[in-house]
C-alpha cells in the first residue's frame, strides 16, 4: 500500500528513489524559507516523515493526524519530543553506528587541534606572520601520554578512548552508568565517577546524549573541580555545556583551551565570544560530515522508514520509556 512520505531533509537521488518506488512522496525542507509552507501543507497527510535538524514538537505532530513514524537522519533525537510520539504511538527511528568512527575522528581532531594549536598556527603561516622560528608563546602541549576523561561512553566514546589509548598511549578515565567491557584497553581503562575523572584528566571530551539530566551538567562548579590547565573537548551535544561558564574558565586560566563541535545556538551567533575566543577551536558541528558516513545515514533512514511503513520492526527504533531516558532497540550494545 502506498502511503504519504514527507521528507524534510535533502536526501541522495537514489536513496529518494528508492522512497518514490514505494510511495507518493513530497520534499520540503521547512528550513528553507521558500520550501517552509509546502512543508505545513504536505504534513495533514503525512503517514511517515524523514530528515533532520528541525524540531518536531508536539505543536508539530498535532498538524500530522496520520502520521506512523518519523525516521530521523541523526543519531541525538533531542530535536523530537519523545514524550508526545509515545502518546501517539508514533515510531521514532535514528541511524547509530554508521557514524561512530567519523565522529571519534573528528572528536580526536578536536583533542589534537586544541593541545597543538593547530588553527592558530596554521593562519599564522596563512596571513604571512610566520617570520622567524616560533617562541615559546606559541608552543602547543603533548597529547600522547595524558590522561584522557570521556564523559559519556557509548560507540562513539568507546571510539575516541580506542585512539587515544592505542594510538597515543593515553590513559582513559571514563565516567557512564554502567561499567563497559573493551578487551583490548584492558588494564588502559578507568570506570570511575564524573568527581573523580574531573580533577585526574588533563583533557576531557563530553561525548554523553543530551537528556533532562545532561543538560547544562558542564558547569561552573564542574569547570572549576577540573585540573588546571587541562583542556575540554564537545563533541555531544552544545546544551550539554554552561557556555557562559566555559567563557569564564578560558578566561581565569582555569581551562588552557577547548574545542567545540557543537553550541547552544546553531549556526553560532555572530556575536557569540566563543566564535573567536583565542583558546577555542571551534567547527561548524561537522561530526559525522564526510561523504561515505553521510551517504550511510541516509541509507539505514531510509530503510528505517520503508521497514516501519512496511509494518515491520526498523533496524534502529528509539523508544521513551521515561521523561528523559532513552532506549535503543535494534542496536545490539545498547548504545548510551
Amino acid at each position: 500500500m502506498r502511503k504519504n512520505v514527507l521528507v524534510f531533509r535533502e536526501l541522495p537521488d537514489d536513496q529518494l528513489a528508492r522512497l518514490q518506488a514505494a510511495h507518493q512522496v513530497t520534499v520540503a525542507n521547512p528550513r528553507v524559507a521558500e520550501q517552509r509552507d509546502a512543508f505545513f501543507a504536505a504534513l495533514p497527510a503525512a503517514q511517515g516523515l524523514i530528515g533532520s535538524s528541525f524540531s518536531i514538537d508536539e505543536s508539530v505532530l498535532a498538524q500530522a493526524p496520520w502520521l506512523e513514524v518519523v525516521s530521523s537522519i541523526s543519531v541525538g533525537v533531542d530535536n523530537y519530543d519523545l514524550q508526545a510520539f509515545r502518546q501517539r504511538g508514533i515510531v521514532l527511528t535514528h541511524t547509530p553506528g554508521v557514524l561512530t568512527e567519523t565522529t571519534a575522528d573528528t572528536i580526536f581532531a578536536l583533542v589534537m587541534a586544541s593541545s597543538r594549536r593547530i588553527v592558530a598556527l596554521a593562519n599564522l603561516v596563512r596571513e604571512g606572520r610566520w617570520t622567524s622560528n616560533i617562541d615559546t608563546s606559541l608552543f602547543g602541549w603533548d597529547v600522547h601520554g595524558k590522561t584522557l576523561g570521556i564523559v559519556g561512553f557509548g560507540r562513539i566514546g568507546q571510539a575516541v578512548a580506542r585512539r587515544a589509548a592505542l594510538g597515543f598511549g593515553m590513559p582513559v578515565l571514563y565516567s557512564n552508568p554502567r561499567a563497559v567491557e573493551l578487551p583490548e584497553l584492558i588494564g588502559r581503562m578507568s570506570h570511575v565517577s564524573l568527581d573523580t575523572l574531573l580533577p585526574r584528566a588533563d583533557i576531557v571530551v563530553s561525548t554523553v546524549p543530551l537528556t533532562d539530566s545532561t543538560r547544562g551538567m558542564m558547569n561552573a562548579q564542574r569547570f572549576a573541580s577540573m585540573k588546571r590547565g587541562a583542556i575540554f573537548v564537545n563533541g555531544s551535544r552544545g546544551a550539554v555545556v554552561d557556555e557562559t561558564a566555559l567563557l569564564a574558565a578560558l578566561d581565569s586560566g582555569q581551562l588552557r583551551a577547548a574545542g567545540l563541535d557543537v553550541f547552544a545556538v546553531e549556526p553560532l551567533p555572530l556575536d557569540s565570544p566563543l566564535r573567536i575566543h583565542p583558546h577555542v577551536t571551534a567547527l561548524p558541528h561537522i561530526g559525522s560530515a564526510t561523504h561515505e558516513t553521510r551517504y550511510a545515514m541516509a541509507e539505514l533512514a531510509t530503510s528505517n522508514l520503508l521497514q516501519a511503513l512496511a509494518g515491520q520492526r526498523p533496524t534502529c527504533t528509539v523508544a521513551n520509556h521515561a521523561a528523559g531516558s532513552i532506549k535503543i532497540l535494534g542496536d545490539s550494545d545498547r548504545l548510551r
